[in-house]
């Protein structure tokens, strides 16, 4: 099988990536497509269990694996990396613990070799499964200190010549500014892998955007896709940037429905399965309400005529 391909990067980390992959898994499973989520690189605390085995990957792929109703899969995330603190983290390679290294161990010595190969032999076994895959970048693909090891973003994506959709959070300022200086920090041949930009978390007015849009569509000749709202939602998220500024009586509450939805996919043996079967049920009605909130909010016809193919 020939899977169609669509990677998400962002201008910055807590973009919105992670949510994005989920709501495009839901909404291109929806549309009857065979769909599964990939990031070749994660680096998280947040792990989830394969079921029947002691293999783990990262927590936002197994959510990813839900929203596409697919089985989690160690191919889905063939690297991961536990941090456990002074530039040292716990590096899982096919689900299975391989070592603890530095940092600069870990870029200098295992990510462009052996580390590559892993995440591109992972994909291709996806890519018998499945029609489509969403792909997801890392932070951002124009951190220049690392570039040239990034294997997460547009290393990987010119590897599979994926098309990418760069998002962009408006919340927290200097949206337009990221876009734009992401897109002269890539290299050309990177850039003409970008396919599209889509604006995310945004509380107003689309109309009070229009004139920014037009000066960037310009400047970048790359269409913005969409401009997808703040969504509250109780999906949990891995990424500790991405903080929700809603009152306090309204973050308790999302906290402890995270909670209750997060026992469907963390480990947990204290729990019953009707009480595992009551949980999974409700994180995934969660993503199928923020799925049709962001579906609503890009041009879809686009993404999958014009990017997707």
């Amino acid at each position: 099988m020939k899977s169609k391909l669509l990677m998400i990067q962002g201008t910055s980390s807590g973009a919105g990536k992670s949510m994005l992959v989920t709501a495009l898994c839901r909404i291109l499973t929806n549309k009857g497509f065979k769909v599964a989520p990939f990031k070749s690189q994660n680096m998280s605390s947040f792990t989830y269990k394969i079921k029947n085995t002691d293999k783990v990957i990262a927590n936002a792929q197994a959510i990813q694996a839900m929203a596409s109703r697919a089985i989690p899969d160690c191919n889905m995330n063939p690297i991961l990396l536990k941090p456990i603190g002074n530039s040292k983290s716990r590096i899982y390679t096919n689900g299975e613990f391989l070592s603890v290294m530095e940092a600069k161990d870990y870029y200098s010595d295992f990510v462009l070799n052996k580390g590559l190969r892993i995440a591109l032999d992972a994909f291709r076994e996806l890519r018998k499964k499945y029609e489509i895959i969403i792909l997801e970048g890392a932070g951002s693909p124009a951190e220049i200190n690392i570039q040239k090891y990034d294997i997460a973003n547009m290393i990987f994506a010119a590897k599979v010549n994926a098309p990418v959709i760069l998002v962009s959070d408006i919340e927290r300022g200097g949206c337009f500014a990221s876009i734009l200086g992401t897109m002269m920090l890539l290299r050309p041949s990177h850039q003409r892998l970008v396919k599209g930009i889509l604006i995310n978390k945004f509380r107003g007015d689309n109309a009070i955007l229009f004139p920014a849009i037009k000066k960037v569509e310009s400047k970048i000749e790359k269409p913005i896709l969409g401009i997808i709202p703040k969504i509250d939602h109780n999906i949990p998220k891995e990424d500790s940037l991405d903080t929700d500024n809603s009152n306090n009586e309204i973050k308790q509450s999302q906290k402890e429905n995270k909670k209750t939805y997060a026992r469907s996919i963390y480990k947990n043996d204290n729990i019953d399965d009707n009480q595992k079967a009551t949980d999974q049920s409700a994180l995934d009605a969660e993503i199928s309400r923020f799925a049709e909130k962001v579906e609503s909010s890009i041009n879809m016809d686009y993404v999958l005529k014009k990017i997707i193919g």
